[in-house]
């Protein structure tokens, strides 16, 4: 069985630059849209499919949420439909907003 791993805000920046990161965000549609992590898609059921046929199975791929706890149900999931490297970001959202981190809108 697959499986994902927590990730905290330091290592997020390490593995962001070492390369390509695939980065979703699974809030509701008012909360990415108010501000998320640069790059990020929002992720939902409506294209989850597309996102699964035209994911990059082979690059690190990070989950956020609100508070880093539906992102590790979502992380594990995706780690079973086989993404290798799957990430569930530690304090979601909050943690990143938290750090003065730069937040895109819009």
């Amino acid at each position: 069985m697959a499986n994902y791993q927590n990730i905290d805000l330091g290592a997020f920046s390490q593995l962001q630059q070492q390369g390509e990161v695939q980065l979703v965000d699974i809030r509701d549609p008012e909360s990415y849209a108010r501000g998320r992590i640069p790059g990020a898609l929002r992720l939902h059921q409506g294209n989850l499919a597309q996102f699964m046929m035209e994911g990059e199975y082979d690059d690190p791929l990070v989950v956020v949420c609100y508070h880093g706890i539906s992102s590790q149900s979502a992380a594990q999931y995706l780690a079973e439909q086989g993404f290798e490297q799957v990430y569930s970001l530690v304090g979601g959202m909050q943690a990143w907003t938290q750090s003065g981190a730069e937040v895109e809108a819009g």
